[in-house]
């Protein structure tokens, strides 16, 4: 039920969106610019917004490594490439579960709840990277001085993004070295509260322990750190070239700092894909750099279009390649999940 709940909820929030960005555009004149679109420069966007999901590999398989050492890249690239299908076709972000499903099918060595967890890590590295990379453009001169984003100052916007990554940082800290005292903190409140779930929480916590314990090693969280710093340098390419297929002169500032404010867009409940929350952000972002929204609209629709659909057919060939099911998916959580709490 809750999971039909965020389905709907998601559903309502990306039509809203998306007939928001749409409303007043002129989809002549979109199609007119994506009709004289630069080809090259829009193979360059499709390519470089194809491989920063190869390159989240690497990345994932430092932050798996406590769990398990020298996962192939090859089996982390699918996992991946499932989720981020999952994430474009499927509702309530499912791509996640899917992608720690598609993991612990092709190996023993990493069990599902240790593969949910890690994702945790994974995103507050890219919160963290796309925040000091929109810090970063904040130095170029060419932002233009006092511009606001959604009515809030562009300095407010990122200290806003900084201050959540920060707080979600210090509680998987917490989490890591601090376990017991956390599932004793839980077990209290849950009995207050909600006894029902006392032992799901605890189990769950045990779980991400055991994913996060990368944190506790500085050479493997640098190392992780750079290559989601790489990784988010090739997507600002991806957007930058898409600018200048449709005739959109900014500098390459301007895709870090708009990567920076449609990650925090996409963080609000959203149609698979996030679509309507992406074609929004992408205006609002463009426009603090005085582009009119049907341009942005062009370029909008144009990339989000060219980097979903090859992602979207390699993740369903991987899917049904391995022999995946989507209705296995709900009963593999729950089977991993109580033999966590057994081992617990």
């Amino acid at each position: 039920m809750r999971k039909q709940w965020r389905s709907l909820l998601g559903a309502v929030v990306g039509v809203a969106f998306l007939a928001w960005a749409l409303h007043g555009i002129s989809f002549d004149l979109v199609w007119l610019h994506i009709r004289h679109a630069n080809p090259w420069y829009l193979l360059g966007s499709c390519v470089a917004g194809t491989l920063i999901f190869p390159l989240r590999a690497p990345r994932w398989r430092i932050i798996l490594s406590p769990v398990a050492e020298r996962l192939p890249l090859g089996m982390l690239w699918r996992a991946i490439a499932i989720g981020m299908m999952g994430n474009n076709v499927l509702p309530a972000r499912a791509g996640e579960l899917a992608r720690a499903f598609a993991l612990s099918r092709e190996t023993k060595r990493v069990p599902f709840s240790a593969a949910f967890a890690s994702l945790a890590v994974d995103r507050i590295f890219d919160a963290t990277c796309v925040l000091l990379l929109m810090a970063l453009a904040t130095l170029d001169p060419s932002l233009p001085k006092g511009e606001t984003f959604g009515g809030y100052s562009i300095a407010k916007v990122i200290g806003g993004g900084a201050g959540l990554a920060f707080v979600a940082i210090i509680g998987l800290y917490l989490i890591v070295f601090f376990t017991e005292h956390a599932i004793l903190v839980w077990e209290w409140m849950a009995r207050k509260v909600a006894p029902r779930f006392e032992e799901r929480g605890r189990t769950t916590l045990l779980a991400f322990a055991s994913g996060l314990a990368v944190l506790r090693d500085p050479v493997r969280f640098l190392s992780a750190m750079g290559w989601a710093i790489g990784m988010w340098l090739m997507n600002a390419l991806a957007f930058w070239l898409g600018f200048k297929a449709v005739g959109i002169e900014v500098s390459y500032s301007a895709a870090l700092m708009l990567q920076g404010l449609i990650a925090i867009g996409v963080a609000v409940p959203a149609l698979p894909g996030f679509f309507g929350v992406f074609e929004k952000f992408a205006q609002l972002g463009l426009g603090i750099y005085g582009i009119d929204r049907t341009l942005a609209t062009s370029w909008a629709i144009s990339y989000h279009i060219l980097t979903f659909l090859p992602i979207t057919i390699i993740g369903i060939y991987y899917f049904v390649t391995l022999g995946l099911k989507l209705s296995d998916m709900n009963a593999s959580s729950e089977q991993e999940l109580e033999h966590a709490a057994d081992a617990g």
